[in-house]
């Protein structure tokens, strides 16, 4: 009788509750007035589309030209400074916001699904964080897109397929040839079986230069028979 009555009760108990206790929007700060958003809706309405998902040579792919060979390319958002994607990319990497994540793998997986494009992918991969970095963060950001774009697009998610080994510095003024330079060797395959005769896709939070992706990229490629395809949240409007 209790298994079944306390869901029941849970149900009627968190509307309530939402209602006196609001949440908060991450981008803006603005209370949450529908119940289970995760994001206001002006906030929601203010994430710029890039609509790289269903163009071919898009500037994501771009990138990669003659750098790694990718089936496609595309991120969902264009990012700038004093953005509600900032707000909500800042949650989620510095204040350990995982619905955050969830959030945004999610639409990323509404993307995903509706595009033929990626149609031929087999399973996602999140780029790996170094075990120190992981352990002071408490969960890898890519890792928690990829659970959310799992939970619409229903793909399986190979988080133990390859591994960051090196601990590399930030990338965040550096030259291209120094972030490249900085990423050489920093990751291993672990889990070869996983992804062997594969197409997966690679996820990370935003693509800027795309040494990380290339790096990692690279390395998934010596696996037989893998192919490589790369998506993020974000991309650097120019």
């Amino acid at each position: 009788m209790q298994t079944t009555f306390l869901p029941k009760l849970y149900n009627w108990i968190d509307p309530i509750f939402w209602l006196y206790f609001p949440k908060n929007c991450p981008a803006c700060g603005r209370p949450l007035r529908l119940f289970g958003a995760n994001i206001c809706g002006r906030c929601s309405q203010n994430l710029p589309e890039t609509h790289f998902f269903e163009a071919p040579g898009n500037p994501i792919e771009k990138i990669f030209y003659g750098r790694l060979t990718i089936g496609a390319g595309a991120a969902a958002w264009y990012f700038h400074k004093n953005s509600a994607l900032q707000a909500l990319l800042f949650q989620l990497k510095y204040k350990s916001n995982k619905e955050v994540g969830l959030f945004i793998g999610k639409q990323m997986g509404s993307l995903l699904a509706a595009s033929e494009r990626f149609a031929s992918i087999d399973g996602l991969v999140p780029v790996p964080l170094h075990a120190q970095a992981l352990s002071k963060r408490g969960f890898n950001q890519a890792a928690l897109i990829c659970e959310g774009i799992s939970q619409v697009w229903h793909k399986p998610v190979y988080t133990e397929a390859i591994v960051r080994n090196k601990r590399t510095n930030t990338q965040t003024k550096q030259s291209r040839a120094e972030r490249w330079d900085n990423m050489e060797n920093a990751f291993t395959i672990k889990d070869p079986a996983s992804i062997t005769g594969k197409h997966i896709l690679l996820i990370d939070d935003v693509i800027t230069t795309g040494a990380t992706i290339e790096a990692c990229g690279k390395t998934l490629l010596t696996v037989e028979g893998a192919r490589v395809s790369v998506a993020a949240a974000a991309y650097p409007l120019k």
